[in-house]
């Protein structure tokens, strides 16, 4: 689990540009523990695989189209 600033600088992003990616529905939202907004890394590296192509590319399984 990360706060704010540790999840966005794992995402290579600042705060604020995380945020956007945040509300903008891109990447998961936090989860309340101990009274503070966290982010679970594997939820983060889900987001950024599929924003990334890795997960759920119809085209690995079409002969010719596999992405590269």
């Amino acid at each position: 689990m990360m706060k704010l600033r540790t999840a966005a600088q794992y995402c290579d992003l600042a705060p604020a540009n995380f945020m956007r990616e945040v509300a903008a529905g891109r990447l998961s939202l936090p989860v309340q523990l101990g009274g503070d907004d966290h982010w679970d890394r594997e939820a983060l590296d889900l987001d950024l695989s599929r924003l990334s192509g890795a997960v759920d590319d119809w085209r690995k399984d079409q002969p010719g189209l596999a992405a590269a």
